[in-house]
């Protein structure tokens, strides 16, 4: 008896006061998030919605006219000479991409099976390949334009130092070869985070299946084929997916490598280059402002609807597999 009364001259904490300290340190969390969430809509939402908004209106300078509707998009697809910089800057990303998917991607994948073997040193060969990633754009695309100059170029002098001065080539001023140069150089410098990404799927293959695969008799060939590129399919997605946005966003390289102009003669030009002329430089009428818009909405629709055709592609693929 004596027991239940000490008992129950224990004070008890309110239920209700319990109740809302609970919920103010829950709400407490959302004021975490909040910088990250200003930071969100202050450099990613509210460009996107101005730029759809300024896209509709014609500008004079710094000020906006009247709507104007589609008439920008009309000018931007069918007025010379928007139309034809925007055709040769859309085929010149294509280009970009094709190549980095090859140079890079497949090269990246054949590493990172090659680092996921039994090799001595793996972990320095990975650090060798990731280093140029940890490098600036611009801090690169510098390098190798003065490595890539004809005139004094280390490239070239190399060349000729070893009797091969036959192929010399002014690199970033061949018509021909400057897109494929500027290209390469990208690829080299992505190479190591692909390897990476790769690696990580890699890496979660079970051991087993390949064991099981060699007491059947398969090859390295057909085990590549049939084990390693099947259940790696979602690595192989994620890197498709961002090479192609980073192929279609490319600007910065360009930029350091060749100029604002995308020489020689526009034979770099891609869209982000063109949209930096078009925006920030004197379009006839004023109107740069409209038209940048126009195309920055362009560029925003082509990577999204690319991007989310190629997630469905890959999705059902895995699925099929």
């Amino acid at each position: 008896m004596p027991d239940i009364q000490k008992t129950a001259a224990l004070p008890m904490p309110p239920p209700k006061m319990v109740k809302k300290n609970k919920g103010s340190k829950r709400h407490l969390v959302h004021f975490f998030i909040l910088p990250a969430l200003i930071f969100y809509v202050g450099f990613l939402i509210y460009p996107i919605l101005s730029a759809f908004l300024n896209s509709f209106y014609s500008w004079n300078g710094l000020t906006r006219g009247e709507f104007a509707g589609f008439n920008n998009f009309i000018r931007l697809f069918t007025e010379k000479p928007f139309n034809d910089f925007f055709v040769g800057a859309i085929k010149h990303n294509v280009i970009y991409f094709v190549v980095t998917i090859f140079s890079k991607l497949v090269i990246a994948f054949l590493l990172a099976i090659l680092i996921n073997s039994k090799i001595r040193g793996k972990q320095f060969f990975k650090t060798v390949i990731f280093i140029p990633k940890l490098l600036s754009v611009i801090v690169v695309g510098y390098l190798f334009s003065l490595i890539l100059n004809p005139t004094y170029g280390s490239l070239n002098t190399f060349l000729d130092m070893i009797g091969l001065e036959n192929l010399a080539r002014p690199w970033l001023g061949d018509m021909d070869l400057a897109l494929y140069v500027v290209t390469l150089v990208g690829s080299w410098h992505g190479i190591g985070f692909a390897m990476l990404i790769f690696l990580v799927g890699l890496q979660t293959i079970p051991g087993e299946l390949y064991e099981a695969a060699r007491i059947d008799g398969a090859s390295g060939i057909r085990m590549l084929f049939k084990i390693t590129i099947p259940l790696s399919m979602p690595s192989i997605m994620i890197m498709t997916i961002l090479t192609f946005i980073w192929s279609f966003e490319t600007f910065d390289l360009i930029y350091a490598m060749q100029g604002s102009q995308a020489g020689p003669y526009f034979s770099t030009d891609v869209l982000v280059t063109y949209f930096y002329r078009l925006a920030f430089g004197s379009v006839e009428g004023g109107d740069s402002i409209g038209l940048g818009s126009a195309l920055a909405v362009v560029i925003f629709m082509i990577v999204a609807v690319a991007s989310a055709i190629q997630m469905i592609f890959f999705q059902r693929k895995q699925i099929d597999n």
